[in-house]
């Protein structure tokens, strides 16, 4: 089919768009970083040698200038998670130690892992892993009624593919680094599983940020106010700004309406109030809902406000009709390659 045979192109041109270029360099803004960590000591020296990293990698995801998809990845990659990082490493602290050998620093550098101890280390569920790509291989076919499907079922669509690409692609990154010997903490623990705000944030998704925020914006904000409400707002302002760049480089548009971050403030007040009701539930002064019942109404809570805030502030400026064809070119490249095999 002609649609079928410029889709697998199209992948094609996104697979070789400017990854080894940016790879390199990003590999060579790593080797810098230890190198020139292990020779200074934390604090304002450090900080100024590296200070030249971190345009460098704000501006890195750009170079990927015909795939949404690959400048939202590295984006958070880079622009986000290696950044946050960098500041760490500049005062002593995060994931990064120049004492690393050079594969695991590159590792951790580049990539959402964070090194475990082989205790706290979990295989990879590869029957996970293929109902994760058996799920996402129907949602693309599902993205061809788009147009008939009522609004709320286009988002539901949505919250199911970003959950399995996520929870697909950083077991699979994990793995990789459990060939090379390293053994990488999971990145995500069942959130639908989640009884309160506090625990889907906080401990069942995307945990790589949960560990990146706590040192570099709760821990410092706690200490200095000596308020947990207050660190925790200010944490899930740092991650609702994040996340309002990581829409810029989705859609290459710097138009924001605040509507993301309003999603981050929303859910870091609902955590602070929540942990008020916990306090008054321990004392037994309040009595507590069932767990099951909390789990439903954090999932519909989730949900609903992902809904309102979350995936319209991603889906404006032409960003939804770009990533529905990249996703199909993915799709038709995928097809092509099993029909070639199979035959």
């Amino acid at each position: 089919m002609p649609w079928r045979g410029q889709h697998v192109a199209t992948a094609m041109e996104l697979l070789q768009d400017s990854i080894p270029m940016v790879s390199l360099a990003v590999a060579a803004a790593a080797l810098y970083a230890r190198a020139s960590s292990s020779l200074l000591r934390p604090g304002l020296p450090r900080l100024v040698t590296l200070l030249p990293l971190f345009p460098f990698l704000a501006a890195a995801p750009l170079a990927f200038t015909s795939s949404a998809i690959l400048r939202g990845i590295s984006a958070f990659f880079l622009a986000w998670l290696f950044t946050f990082k960098l500041a760490l490493l500049a005062v002593g602290g995060g994931p990064l130690d120049p004492a690393l050998p050079v594969l695991p620093f590159f590792f951790t550098a580049l990539l959402p892992v964070k090194l475990a101890r082989p205790s706290k280390a979990k295989p990879v569920s590869l029957v996970s892993c293929a109902v994760k790509v058996a799920v996402i291989a129907a949602v693309v076919q599902l993205y061809h009624f788009n147009a008939r499907l009522h609004l709320y079922a286009r988002l539901a669509l949505y919250g199911v593919h970003t959950y399995c690409f996520l929870d697909l692609l950083l077991p699979v990154i994990a793995a990789a680094a459990g060939a090379l010997g390293m053994q990488a903490e999971p990145q995500f623990d069942r959130p639908y599983l989640a009884s309160s705000l506090r625990d889907f944030w906080g401990r069942r998704w995307n945990l790589m940020v949960s560990a990146i925020l706590r040192p570099s914006v709760y821990d410092p904000v706690r200490a200095r106010s000596g308020s947990p409400a207050a660190a925790v707002l200010a944490t899930f302002a740092v991650s609702g700004l994040m996340h309002e760049a990581m829409v810029y480089y989705l859609s290459l548009r710097w138009r924001s309406d605040g509507v993301m971050a309003a999603f981050f403030l929303l859910h870091g007040v609902c955590c602070v109030v929540e942990g008020w009701c916990a306090r008054r539930w321990a004392a037994r002064l309040w009595p507590a809902p069932p767990r099951a019942v909390a789990t439903v109404l954090v999932g519909i809570f989730v949900m609903a406000t992902s809904f309102w805030l979350f995936f319209p502030a991603l889906l404006k400026d032409g960003v939804e009709e770009k990533l529905l064809e990249e996703w199909a070119a993915v799709a038709a490249f995928f097809e092509d390659a099993v029909g070639k095999i199979s035959s």
